[in-house]
C-alpha cells in the first residue's frame, strides 16, 4: 500500500534535488499571452508542481507566431537550463504541416510528457451583433460580406483551422483576424471592434456568462456540462465537431530521466481532487495522463487531423 507512494516521494525528492544543484528553477513556457485557456493550465499545474518539489516553477509566456516562438525557445534550451513547454494542436501539429520552415520538428525535438486537458470551440458574437442563433450569424455574414471577419486567438492555432472549416460549411467566405490571444481577441470583440469570434470554450464561457457576448455553438459532440443551454454545431444544423488539448513537452536536451520523473509527477497531480477542482472552476475540463497515454493520445490525433489539415489546402 505504502510502496507507490514512496516511489513517488523518492523520485519527487531526487528530481527536487537535481534541480536544485543546477541553481535554476523549473521553467514552463506558454505561447499565449497570460489569461488565456494554456496560460491558467499552465499557472495551475506550475503552483501544484512546485509545492511537490520544493522548487521555483516559473512560468514564461513567450508569445507570437502563432505559438511557434514558443517551442523554438524550448527545443534550444540547455539541459543545465529545466524547461517544458505547454502546447496544443496548433503547436505541434498544424504549424509543422502548415509552415514551410516552423523552427522545429514536433516528433523529433521534442518529448510528450503528459496530457494534462482537453477543450471545445465556440463561436461568438458580440452583444451589438443582432443574431442569437447560428444560422441567423451565417445569414447575417452572407448579408453583410464586409463585415464578414472572423476573429481567432492566433494565425494558424486550431480555432483559425475551425473557423475556416465552419466558413467553407456554411459557405460564406471570411476573413480570419489572428491575434496575440485570447485576452486581446475578448476585448476587441466586447468592445465591438470584431463581429464575430472562435476561441476555445473555456475562453469565451466567463464572458458568455457576463452577458458581455454570446456562444452561439459549441464543438463537442454532446453539450458542455458547464452551459447545457448552448447547442452543438450538429444541433445548430452544422456537421462538424473539433477537440483541443494541452499537452506538456520536454525538449530532447533534458536527460530522459529527468523528463520520465517530471512526467510521472504531472500525472500524479493531475489526479489530485483539488487540482481538478481547479480546473473545473477555471471552465476547462482536466486529464491524468501516463506518459505512455500521452503518446497515444498524439499519435491518434495526428493520424485523425493531419489529413484534414493537408487537405484543406491552408497556408499561412
Amino acid at each position: 500500500m505504502w510502496k507507490p507512494v514512496a516511489s513517488i516521494l523518492t523520485a519527487a525528492l531526487a528530481l527536487s534535488a537535481t534541480l536544485a544543484q543546477a541553481q535554476a528553477p523549473l521553467r514552463i513556457v506558454v505561447g499565449y499571452p497570460p489569461g488565456g485557456s494554456s496560460d491558467r493550465v499552465a499557472r495551475i499545474v506550475a503552483d501544484k508542481l512546485g509545492a511537490k518539489l520544493g522548487i521555483a516553477v516559473l512560468v514564461e509566456n513567450k508569445t507570437g507566431a502563432g505559438g511557434r516562438l514558443s517551442a523554438q525557445y524550448v527545443k534550444s534550451a540547455p539541459a543545465q537550463q529545466p524547461t517544458l513547454l505547454l502546447a496544443n494542436p496548433a503547436v505541434m501539429l498544424v504549424a509543422p504541416l502548415v509552415f514551410a520552415d516552423a523552427g522545429y520538428d514536433a516528433e523529433r525535438d521534442f518529448r510528450p510528457l503528459s496530457h494534462v486537458n482537453n477543450y471545445e470551440f465556440g463561436v461568438a458574437v458580440a452583444s451589438a451583433v443582432p443574431v442569437r442563433e447560428l444560422s441567423h450569424l451565417l445569414a447575417w455574414l452572407r448579408a453583410n460580406p464586409n463585415q464578414a471577419n472572423f476573429g481567432v486567438p492566433a494565425t494558424g492555432s486550431l480555432p483559425h483551422f475551425f473557423a475556416l472549416m465552419v466558413g467553407d460549411a456554411a459557405q460564406v467566405r471570411a476573413e480570419a483576424v489572428g491575434y496575440r490571444g485570447s485576452a486581446p481577441l475578448l476585448t476587441d470583440l466586447i468592445g465591438g471592434q470584431l463581429p464575430v469570434a472562435f476561441d476555445s470554450f473555456d475562453s469565451l464561457l466567463p464572458q458568455h456568462e457576463a452577458g458581455k457576448i454570446r456562444i452561439l455553438a459549441v464543438s463537442s459532440a454532446r453539450r458542455s456540462p458547464l452551459a447545457a443551454d448552448i447547442p452543438t454545431f450538429r444541433e445548430a444544423g452544422m456537421d462538424l465537431v473539433a477537440t483541443g488539448w494541452n499537452s506538456f513537452f520536454a525538449p530532447m536536451s533534458m536527460p530522459k530521466t529527468q523528463a520520465e520523473r517530471l512526467a510521472g509527477l504531472i500525472h500524479q497531480l493531475m489526479q489530485d481532487p483539488d487540482t481538478r477542482r481547479q480546473f473545473m472552476a477555471a471552465k476547462m475540463t482536466p486529464v491524468a495522463a501516463s506518459m505512455a497515454q500521452t503518446e497515444a493520445m498524439l499519435r491518434a490525433y495526428r493520424a485523425q487531423w493531419a489529413p484534414v489539415v493537408q487537405r484543406s489546402g491552408f497556408k499561412p
